[in-house]
């Protein structure tokens, strides 16, 4: 749907994204995230828990996957589940994805259809 041409339709989405960005979810969402930007080993434990990841899969499709390689793994999602920072930002993160799913589903209960497979459909 074009809202240039709808100004009443304009004018709720603006409210929409400005409310979402006040709501209490979102400003917490963007705080975990700072802390998580500004913190150099959740960075760093993030980026190396990818990095043993990705290695891990090569070696399991190759059949070469030691039972040492697979404890470390297991240590470093222990580094990464117990850290503050990066647990914030989970939970965080959980909070505003539930926020979006509520206003789905309230939005799908006043127009009375699935307004996110239409809105996909549309953009296509």
């Amino acid at each position: 749907m074009d809202t240039n041409h709808n100004p009443s339709m304009q004018k709720a989405t603006e409210e929409l994204i400005s409310s979402l960005l006040a709501s209490e979810a979102f400003v917490h969402y963007q705080h975990a995230e700072d802390r998580l930007v500004d913190d150099t080993q959740a960075r760093s434990l993030l980026e190396q828990l990818s990095k043993v990841q990705a290695e891990m899969r090569k070696k399991q499709n190759n059949g070469r996957l030691s039972k040492d390689e697979i404890d470390s793994l297991r240590a470093l999602q222990g580094q990464v589940q117990s850290n503050d920072v990066i647990q914030g930002y989970g939970q965080a993160q959980q909070e505003a994805v539930n926020l979006l799913r509520e206003i789905n589903d309230e939005i799908n209960q006043l127009l009375g259809i699935n307004f996110a497979t239409f809105a996909n459909h549309s953009t296509c």
